[in-house]
């Protein structure tokens, strides 16, 4: 029975359809429009790959995998012989597959065409939209190339297995691999960020060493191969430790159990030890952190690129819900203050995506010209930290456009939650970044140099930006105390994301974010937008299909 003026109680209305897929190139505008300066060779693959991770039956397995039972450490086998083996559900080699073999390690390493770097950063903030944990081991991979290539005859054959577009699981020799991908065990218990602490430690055997320690943090333990620190005589080095011997024996790298994160559930983190493990150096004697911080600077770009995909997709999921959802006799999409809320959250996203962008392509440019090299080198720290920021305050907020479905783990919102904090803290969490950038602008006057000419060169000059610009230069000049520096650092990385969002071809979001972020023109949360803001019109720019 019903009344009459009321629909049947168990009829399902109201309630978003679920989603098709996800239009992860041909609806966003900021994607498409930073990757227009790749050669075409390099542009299909982003575009290509958008279309078939974004396809349902993809989505739908990083949503298993990043709600879903974590790995699982097996040991031992039946007879109690050690296998240190992890293992992942099928979909996790499925989505590994899928990046590895469109070239998300290979690229920046094997392209003929300039873009390789940006490319990279397209799939990273691509594949993060739809599960992010399976980046792990492809961005170790693709950040570990260029030191392997100078090492000894097994860095340089794990090299050219890492840029291979096979993917290949099987726990076998190099010798039978068609692929291969690395991990990273750096951390100790005592240290931490201060790897000058550590305390495992190597000794000649033969034409390698044999390591013995323990590492706190082991970042996808079954990669065909771990770069790690460990002490000589001279001081930390680096090494390359293979998961088996030539002869498919195990090497004497135990793990000893899993983390228990509270996201990233995809991505195995164990601890380790080295009971033994044979290694061959990477580097000189004493220079590991100098060889490790080649590598470290590379994660970096995909720490501050993964955040804005993360953005995008909790953004994403937002205006889906929105557009769909009907409260008090309208759509949440048409209500005013939900609308100041969505355009402030898509400025966020816009401008955490431009700068991991421009980043990216100063990656490109580096080893031609001096001056991107040393902008891209301060540049990439300032985009991770502001990005990994501001990513839990737009994740945040896309939860509460949700309602009551943005704590369930029936839509994404969950895991988006879990994952926001953490590119925070890998390769350095905010104060460690922020140090680094001190240092910088200490001991590479270029780089501040050629940040201040990117600024500056941005023509008609934006009053608010020209008056930040001022006052960066007069703090680089005097120099920054080191309680200050996360005060000069954020000032820095909105002044550079508002000459990026000044540049767009809609000028109005840019202008706007200026005033905001850098005029004061703003409150103290999201959707603090100033009265009279055109809030369709940023929306319509975050989310404006391809024509």
């Amino acid at each position: 029975m019903t009344h009459p003026s009321v629909p049947d109680p168990f009829a399902v209305f109201n309630q978003p359809a679920p989603r098709d897929g996800l239009p992860l190139w041909v609806e966003d505008p900021v994607l498409r429009h930073t990757l227009s300066i790749l050669p075409a060779s390099l542009l299909r693959r982003p575009v290509e790959y958008a279309s078939v991770i974004g396809r349902a039956e993809m989505v739908e397995k990083g949503q298993r995998l990043a709600t879903g039972p974590a790995p699982v450490l097996e040991r031992f086998d039946a007879g109690g012989r050690r296998i240190d083996r992890v293992i992942y559900p099928q979909a996790y080699h499925d989505l590994l597959s899928l990046g590895i073999e469109v070239g998300y390690a290979a690229l920046p390493w094997t392209s003929r065409d300039p873009g390789g770097h940006l490319a990279h950063a397209a799939l990273v903030y691509l594949t993060t939209q739809v599960e992010p944990g399976v980046c792990c081991p492809m961005t170790m991979t693709y950040a570990a190339v260029p030191i392997l290539r100078e090492g000894g005859p097994l860095s340089r054959r794990l090299s050219h297995l890492a840029t291979s577009s096979r993917y290949d699981p099987a726990d076998a020799p190099l010798a039978g691999k068609q692929g291969a991908t690395i991990g990273m065990a750096m951390t100790e218990k005592q240290g931490g960020s201060d790897v000058r602490a550590n305390t495992t430690i190597a000794r000649p055997d033969g034409d390698g060493f044999r390591l013995v320690g323990h590492k706190w943090f082991c970042s996808a333990p079954m990669s065909d191969a771990i770069l790690t620190l460990a002490r000589l005589p001279e001081g930390l080095t680096c090494f390359v430790v293979p998961r088996r011997m030539p002869g498919g024996e195990l090497n004497e790298v135990h793990l000893m159990r899993l983390k228990n994160k509270l996201g990233n559930r995809s991505n195995a983190s164990a601890e380790i030890e080295y009971r033994g493990a044979w290694a061959e150096m990477l580097g000189d004697p004493g220079g590991g952190i100098r060889t490790i911080l080649d590598m470290v600077h590379h994660t970096r770009l995909d720490t501050a690129t993964a955040p804005a995909g993360l953005m995008r997709r909790a953004l994403a999921e937002a205006l889906y819900w929105s557009r769909h959802r009907s409260v008090f006799g309208k759509y949440l999409i048409d209500q005013p203050l939900m609308r100041a809320v969505l355009a402030d959250m898509a400025l966020e996203w816009m401008a955490a995506t431009e700068i991991a962008m421009r980043v990216a392509a100063a990656f490109d440019a580096a080893q031609d010209d001096p001056a991107e090299a040393a902008f891209a080198r301060l540049a990439v720290a300032l985009a991770k930290y502001i990005n990994n920021k501001r990513c839990p305050v737009v994740v945040t907020e896309a939860m509460e456009c949700l309602g009551g479905m943005g704590y369930v783990e029936d839509t994404p919102a969950p895991w988006l939650y879990r994952e926001a904090p953490l590119n925070a803290i890998w390769e350095g969490s905010g104060n460690v970044i922020c140090l680094d950038v001190l240092r910088t602008l200490k001991k590479v006057p270029q780089a501040a140099e050629a940040f201040l000419a990117e600024i500056g060169s941005l023509r008609p000059a934006n009053t608010e930006l020209s008056a930040t610009l001022g006052d960066i230069k007069t703090m680089i000049s005097e120099g920054v105390e080191e309680s200050a520096a996360r005060k000069v650092v954020e000032t820095m990385a909105f002044a550079l994301q508002a000459s990026l969002m000044l540049r767009r071809t809609d000028p109005y979001c840019g202008e706007l974010f200026t005033a905001t972020r850098l005029g004061g023109n703003w409150g103290r949360t999201l959707g603090t937008l100033p009265s009279g803001t055109d809030t369709a019109r940023i929306i319509d720019a975050a989310c404006s299909p391809q024509t």
